[in-house]
């Protein structure tokens, strides 16, 4: 398995594509720029299953529709989200934007941590509130590595002040459901750099004392 991250529009948030041998390929979080996604599929000729959101904030869902469209896949967001994807108040675009972003409604809703299987790829989903009531990360264990979204990054975690936002327990979730992945799980953030969960265990400001 491969992955690739692009960082997408003013807020350069983290789009990854995880792709195998044969070329399928599940996209996460294609947050603007749908066209810069699709351009990147077609030039490694990649056949696209699904898009997996780790959360329904406006700068991770913008280019939803134009990766939708283009190449008839479904997407997947947590039910307590729902909402928010036709919703620029609960988006929170309505607040950053001058003009709303919305996306059309998801085909799939996870609820609960649970394995999501698609074709040959087989997901983790651990539902890790906090930064939005409804995020999600995903963890692949044949690549090493978990979507967080906004919920970990290098040295930081995610705000809570945004609607639903809530510091303990975002904290609670990083702990109990991201730090007890193996240490050597790669981290893939919604903005940043890669980063790891031992790193994170030792290094993390946000982290230490809990």
């Amino acid at each position: 398995m491969n992955w690739v991250q692009i960082p997408l529009g003013p807020l350069q948030t983290n789009a990854y594509i995880l792709s195998n041998k044969e070329k399928d390929c599940v996209i996460f979080d294609p947050g603007s720029e749908g066209d810069k996604v699709n351009q990147y599929i077609q030039k490694e000729k990649l056949n696209p299953l699904a898009i997996l959101l780790t959360h329904a904030h406006f700068d991770h869902i913008g280019g939803v529709d134009d990766v939708r469209k283009k190449w008839c896949i479904p997407v997947y967001i947590h039910e307590e989200e729902k909402d928010w994807l036709t919703n620029p108040e609960l988006n929170g675009s309505t607040f950053f934007l001058t003009g709303g972003i919305t996306a059309k409604p998801a085909d799939h809703l996870l609820k609960g941590d649970q394995t999501l299987t698609i074709q040959d790829f087989t997901f983790s989903v651990y539902e890790t509130p906090g930064h939005s009531p409804g995020s999600v990360s995903f963890y692949h264990k044949e690549s090493q590595a978990v979507f967080s979204g906004d919920a970990l990054f290098a040295g930081s975690i995610g705000r809570t002040d945004l609607r639903g936002g809530n510091h303990e327990q975002l904290i609670k979730s990083i702990h109990e459901k991201l730090l007890t992945l193996p240490e050597e799980t790669i981290v893939l953030s919604g903005h940043g750099p890669e980063t790891s969960i031992e790193k994170e265990m030792e290094q993390n400001p946000f982290l230490n004392g809990f």
